[in-house]
């Protein structure tokens, strides 16, 4: 099939940011639980007082955020190629659009943390899929970490590729990973003139 749509996730991503994960996690005090999981299972008032701890820091990051060089390019890429695109991040919404307009950034979906559904389920891309009338087959992901792999593997979606210096980190997982936004462009081209999707980049993988 050919490739019909990309998965983007944000932080660190489509932009550079900056979170000093093991700091927020000893602020929270969570128990080694994912974050948000962590939150969602608290009582009142302690739920709200951490809600405010890590919105405080993602608010500060934000901030800073810069978009990721290359990035522009590519998502102009995708459109003019007629792919659609949607964005799916664990941040919050009010973190995207202020990433939005500061970068004049457009997606065809968006979903945030306030949907309830957040990786490494699979459930958000499943929902991108469903809005945009697309395949798992006909779409890929493009994210930086290992959430992005588990919830593209818990969706079946085949293709996925991952934005990181540290290819090691990701020698095990079933993901192409590259350096830079222009070495994955021209492995998307390469994907989207071929039809190279499912079954044929799985094997690709292996080497």
């Amino acid at each position: 099939m050919k490739l019909k749509g990309v998965i983007f996730d944000m932080d660190g991503t489509v932009v550079d940011v900056t979170y000093d994960w093991n700091q927020i996690k000893a602020e929270l005090n969570s128990q080694g639980k994912p974050i948000l999981i962590y939150l969602k299972s608290l009582e009142e008032p302690e739920k709200s007082e951490k809600w405010k701890v890590l919105e405080k820091h993602e608010s500060e990051a934000t901030q800073k955020a810069r978009l990721k060089p290359g990035m522009r390019g590519f998502l102009d890429l995708l459109r003019q190629k007629g792919i659609k695109i949607a964005l799916v991040t664990n941040n919050s919404q009010r973190s995207v659009s202020f990433l939005l307009e500061k970068f004049n950034l457009e997606f065809d979906c968006i979903i945030s943390r306030e949907s309830g559904l957040w990786k490494p389920s699979g459930a958000p891309f499943q929902a991108v899929l469903e809005k945009l009338g697309l395949e798992k087959e006909e779409c890929c992901v493009v994210g930086d970490s290992h959430f992005d792999i588990k919830a593209a593997e818990e969706t079946g979606i085949p293709n996925v590729f991952i934005l990181n210096e540290d290819k090691e980190k990701f020698a095990s997982m079933n993901a192409e990973v590259f350096s830079s936004v222009e070495e994955l462009m021209k492995r998307i081209e390469r994907l989207s003139e071929k039809g190279e999707t499912g079954e044929t980049l799985s094997k690709k993988r292996e080497f």
